[in-house]
């Protein structure tokens, strides 16, 4: 997932707006039931803001909507489930690897031909950042609309920095080399989790698949190399992880916010966790830095966040239309970025004075801006899960890097991309 694997059709649309494709009763004028099911897949410290939001919208918009939360890990399966029998909501968050794979499958409506006159999404598309918004196209079409973008950060604890007398590390050479004022292990936990293996990935040049070219790169040089780094900062009594895949989040956040570690990678979803920690019950004590690289300045953190899209066959088209363009509208970007932390896709919600105060969305502004677009194909969402695997059994010493990524290759030949070539 080269820089240059971000869909070309990104390039500024003239204006975004909706029609079916396929089957399904795209919801008339007449025939729109004006009443919407919203699947949110945000968490318990976010959904409350959004279903608040969502409720102000529907009722400015003249029609009813019905929030539910679903469980992040589910939202796919049940929506592919629910949409290939002709169910589920109207409208869903959808994380933004999810997009092209559901455009695919026809479960999504397109969004490029027809009048959004009346809504702040007719005036077009210039306002969403780019490669959020690339994260909608499949196949040269829109198929969603940004919601929020985000990215991974280094997050450190700045009393135990600055009692150690050490400055956040810019590469992870300078991590390794302030252990030792740190405790050590305690210095930082790396979570064994596929997505937060990116940072050393592009940090080191490497990818997981060059789309362009249709190739499969993940047992690069590169990447070997990447892991490897991973794996050094452990041997080296510079780091601690979890053994157990199932738990290294929930381990990683537990040990940020005791104190019990000083440093982690975690994106803004996390910041209302940290907060209820014992470890910051001053706010000010949390600091936020770009993730390091191999050298400084690299922008090696991954670009993440969610979109909305609409359901092949809603019989609430019309309303759905007005409901996420109101939902992604700039006042409705700045309360999430006020209330959340989150960060925008619209370019004009960063000017905004409250916006511009938020610690949260200051600090991760330049991370976003220079993180490093994946590949939003259909299967960018399948390239973790052989990932995630491999990546666990490096950090537990169970396999060496070169053999674990060379499984990794054959997964991706074997069942992901079979069409793309290794090498």
């Amino acid at each position: 997932m080269r820089r240059t694997t971000l869909v070309t059709a990104v390039a500024a649309v003239g204006a975004l707006v909706l029609t079916a494709c396929g089957g399904g009763d795209g919801g008339s004028a007449s025939g729109d039931s004006g009443e919407i099911t919203f699947w949110d897949t945000s968490g318990p410290n976010e959904s409350p803001v959004f279903t608040k939001i969502a409720n102000d919208c529907a009722a400015k918009g003249g029609y009813k909507v019905k929030t539910e939360t679903v469980p992040f890990d589910l939202a796919l399966n049940n929506y592919r489930t629910a949409a290939q029998g002709g169910q589920g909501p109207d409208v869903f968050r959808a994380d933004v690897a999810w997009v092209s794979q559901l455009a695919k499958l026809g479960y999504v409506v397109e969004l490029t031909s027809t009048d959004l006159t009346g809504t702040e999404l007719a005036t077009g598309t210039a306002d969403f950042l780019e490669t959020p918004l690339g994260s909608t196209k499949y196949d040269g079409k829109s198929y969603g609309v940004p919601q929020v973008t985000d990215s991974l950060a280094l997050f450190y604890n700045k009393k135990l920095l600055a009692d150690a007398g050490v400055e956040p590390p810019k590469t992870w050479g300078e991590l390794k080399t302030a252990a030792a004022k740190l405790g050590g292990e305690k210095a930082v936990f790396i979570n064994n989790d596929a997505y937060y293996a990116l940072p050393f990935i592009y940090g080191a040049g490497g990818d997981l698949v060059d789309a362009d070219a249709k190739k499969i790169v993940v047992n690069s040089a590169e990447n070997v190399k990447a892991l490897e780094t991973a794996k050094g900062l452990l041997d080296a009594k510079a780091a601690s992880t979890a053994l157990d895949p199932a738990n290294s989040y929930n381990n990683m956040q537990a040990a940020f916010t005791s104190g019990e570690v000083a440093m982690v990678v975690n994106g803004p979803w996390s910041v209302a966790d940290y907060l209820k920690g014992p470890a910051f019950t001053d706010p000010a004590n949390l600091g936020i830095a770009p993730v390091p690289g191999e050298t400084a300045g690299e922008g090696s953190a991954p670009v993440g966040g969610h979109d909305y899209v609409i359901r092949q066959g809603t019989k609430a088209k019309n309303s759905s239309v007005k409901f996420i363009a109101c939902m992604s509208s700039v006042e409705s970007q700045i309360q999430i970025a006020k209330e959340l932390g989150l960060l925008p896709t619209r370019k004009s919600a960063y000017d905004n004075a409250d916006v511009k105060a938020n610690a949260v969305v200051s600090a991760f502004e330049p991370v976003v801006n220079a993180a490093h677009p994946r590949a939003w194909i259909p299967e960018g969402s399948q390239l973790f899960d052989p990932l995630k695997i491999a990546y666990a059994d490096v950090l537990a010493g169970k396999k060496d890097a070169k053999t674990a990524l060379d499984e990794v290759a054959k997964a991706y030949k074997d069942t992901v991309v079979p069409e793309y070539t290794v090498g």
